[in-house]
């Protein structure tokens, strides 16, 4: 059993540290299976049915039949590889996650969808030239706090315009990612990539990159690594959209000390439970709220709301309230399809607003 950081040991370029050999540690000993010979391993890649770990040996595909393990192990989990059974390798656990960073399911049902797993540094990636939208990178923002890692923002593509209006680009950005880092970058640049070693300065541990289709991931992915690891494609000048050019989740080790994760754009980015993430994403207007007169203030027209009094000194766009709104009733919404309480009083509110519309009408 391994019970410290070995800094020749082959799991250390993928993330293990004293706190996974802690946590590593306490998951062996509980786990049951103690008298049998286990392994830390982490998941660099999911497949249908399997996954791809690395291990202290080396890699393993090892076979993850549906319902088999909860958690379903991710990209970027530890997990305890058994060697001792007679079908094979085998994943009997998921070390406890330090963090995990998921959205709502695409499909309309009410569960997460797990896109990383104990991830330290999460890129918000964006198009300097793209139509992403500041309420889009507001989901992103919220995503990324609520997962428990540190977001930061990569403005891509920095040399397609001029010094002003990128300028302009990032001001805009800077004034929406409160309490966030911002770095203009451009991977692919006439001298070579710019921006890209600032960028790498403020990232720590596990990096995970995510943004839209067509933001420039798969290439900044590359800038970092110092290679070409990870596919590229065009962008549609019509609408500025990109094509998947990564169709799964994978977990590469960077010289330096990092380990990046590279994902497919998202098209989709509903929010699931985000607790705290959306207080942080909008920390400026929480900040001036508590001023309100009213300690219940909907910041609609009650006299001193101090969030329309912000509004109104220019200190923050009314834009950026009415997506802190929205944001909040799409989190309430998941709620009820999440909480059968819930649920049963939205339908309860929905009966009575019926009724009286027939009485109304009738």
């Amino acid at each position: 059993m391994l019970t410290e950081a070995n800094p020749a040991d082959p799991l250390v370029r993928l993330g293990w540290d004293e706190d996974w050999a802690v946590r590593w540690a306490r998951f062996h000993d509980a786990s049951g299976w103690a008298d049998r010979h286990l392994l830390p391993a982490r998941v660099v890649q999911v497949h249908r049915g399997a996954c791809d770990v690395e291990t202290p040996l080396g890699p393993q595909r090892v076979e993850t039949p549906a319902g088999h393990l909860v958690p379903e192990p991710t990209t970027g989990d530890w997990v305890g590889l058994s060697l001792d059974e007679p079908e094979g390798a085998r994943i009997v656990g998921v070390v406890p996650r330090r963090t995990v960073l998921a959205r709502a399911s695409v499909t309309g049902r009410s569960h997460e969808h797990q896109l990383a797993a104990n991830v330290d540094t999460v890129v918000v990636v964006i198009g300097a030239d793209s139509r992403t939208t500041l309420g889009r990178v507001e989901r992103f923002l919220a995503l990324a706090w609520n997962s428990g890692a540190t977001p930061v923002v990569a403005v891509t593509k920095s040399d397609l315009l001029g010094q002003e209006a990128l300028q302009e680009v990032l001001q805009r950005v800077r004034a929406d990612a409160v309490g966030v880092e911002v770095v203009a970058v451009s991977s692919t640049g006439g001298d070579g990539p710019v921006g890209v070693e600032e960028l790498r300065d403020v990232l720590r541990g596990t990096v995970v990159l995510i943004g839209s289709s067509g933001a420039g991931k798969s290439t900044l992915a590359n800038a970092l690594l110092g290679r070409d690891r990870f596919a590229v494609g065009a962008v549609r000048s019509v609408d500025g959209k990109g094509r998947h050019t990564t169709v799964t989740r994978e977990l590469v080790p960077v010289p330096g000390g990092l380990v990046l994760v590279d994902t497919p754009g998202l098209r989709t980015l509903g929010l699931a439970e985000v607790g705290d993430g959306l207080d942080r994403t909008f920390a400026d207007v929480e900040e001036v709220a508590v001023d309100c007169r009213f300690s219940d203030c909907s910041h609609t027209s009650e006299p001193g709301c101090a969030v329309l009094a912000a509004i109104d000194a220019g200190v923050f766009e009314r834009r950026r309230l009415d997506s802190y709104r929205r944001l909040e009733r799409e989190q309430a919404w998941f709620a009820t399809r999440t909480d059968a309480r819930l649920a049963a009083e939205r339908r309860r509110e929905w009966k009575k607003i019926a009724k009286a519309n027939r009485n109304r009408y009738t």
